[in-house]
């Protein structure tokens, strides 16, 4: 067993009693992303309440790429804390460490690599009070590049802020909200423990369960910034392939929370989108590593046998051999 991947949820133990616990607990798991750590922080800072209001932490799964210790107490002036993992354990041992760490009524876990837009704190804070009855929010949301250059914004869900319905059938199918837009009641993480399984996905995966437990709130203000960059887990997860994998697995986990009426619609729906999603990226990528992507491509096809996924493999192998062709022809 490979306990780096949690195989059921990991116990989210409950804040001891006596402990004076803030609203908020942002918590910072940072491996490796030392150059976008800072402007993660700093987009906290600029808009953090005081420290009774707001725990902020950085935890990091033992960098190697620069002295975080010494950039969090730069940055943070001792207003964020610091806590390092004797040795890697893992993103997903380290959202756990996360969330046992944290001691406030609402857990932002904001990935070291992404950010947060000004009044996110105010917006989802809002939306938690208004709608006491959610178990987790999240808003609207901006895709970035390792520039910070913002490069699509997500498709809003609805008009105006609110509960979603029939939220757990719709997420099912695809991942909408990206982690820097999600907030959680600690009390529900006690509930349903924290993440698992697999390291691609493993958010979806949580959404999910979340959704088969609470009623889930939404606003449409684009208040945080998911970063794309070749760096991070998930397109690692995407050039070796692990990424379907893992959707594979995390659908089966996925059907357990579905109504029995519903799970074989659900499951057809989600292999078609995730395959021809993953599809879609080995075409648009494919000149950045020929080899890796066809086989993205070819692993997409087999998810689901679908005429895009069809479409998509027989355009990348065409313009695999010709390169492969030109090439040889050159020498």
């Amino acid at each position: 067993m490979n306990d780096r991947i949690p195989e059921s949820p990991p116990v989210i133990t409950p804040v001891p009693t006596g402990t004076i616990r803030p609203l908020w607990s942002v918590m910072i798991p940072a491996y490796n992303c030392m150059e976008f750590l800072k402007q993660a922080i700093a987009s906290v800072l600029e808009q953090a309440p005081a420290e009774d209001i707001m725990q902020i932490e950085v935890v990091d799964d033992a960098s190697t790429d620069g002295n975080i210790k010494e950039l969090v107490e730069t940055i943070g002036k001792g207003r964020v804390s610091y806590f390092r993992q004797p040795e890697n354990v893992g993103s997903l041992r380290n959202f756990e460490t996360c969330l046992n760490r944290s001691r406030g009524h609402l857990i932002h876990l904001l990935h070291g690599d992404d950010l947060v837009s000004p009044g996110f704190y105010q917006e989802m804070g809002s939306v938690m009070e208004k709608f006491p009855e959610a178990g987790s929010a999240f808003c609207s949301y901006s895709f970035i590049n390792k520039d910070s250059q913002v490069t699509s914004l997500a498709s809003p869900i609805m008009d105006k802020a609110g509960i979603i319905e029939d939220w757990l059938e719709k997420v099912a199918v695809i991942n909408y909200p990206q982690p820097p837009s999600v907030v959680v009641r600690r009390s529900v993480y006690e509930h349903l423990g924290g993440f698992f399984a697999a390291h691609y996905g493993e958010d979806w995966e949580m959404w999910c369960r979340i959704a088969a437990n609470y009623p889930v709130a939404y606003t449409p203000k684009c208040l945080a910034k998911y970063r794309i960059h070749f760096n991070n887990i998930s397109t690692k997860a995407l050039l070796s392939g692990q990424s379907v994998a893992d959707i594979n697995k995390l659908i089966g986990i996925i059907q357990q929370y579905l109504p029995l009426n519903k799970r074989k619609k659900i499951r057809n729906k989600s292999k078609h989108n995730f395959s021809t999603h993953f599809a879609s990226i080995a075409l648009r990528n494919f000149y950045g590593d020929k080899d890796k992507y066809l086989k993205l491509a070819y692993k997409s096809f087999l998810m689901d046998r679908n005429r895009t996924t069809f479409y998509f493999l027989t355009k990348i192998v065409l313009s695999y051999f010709v390169q492969v062709n030109t090439t040889h022809n050159k020498s």
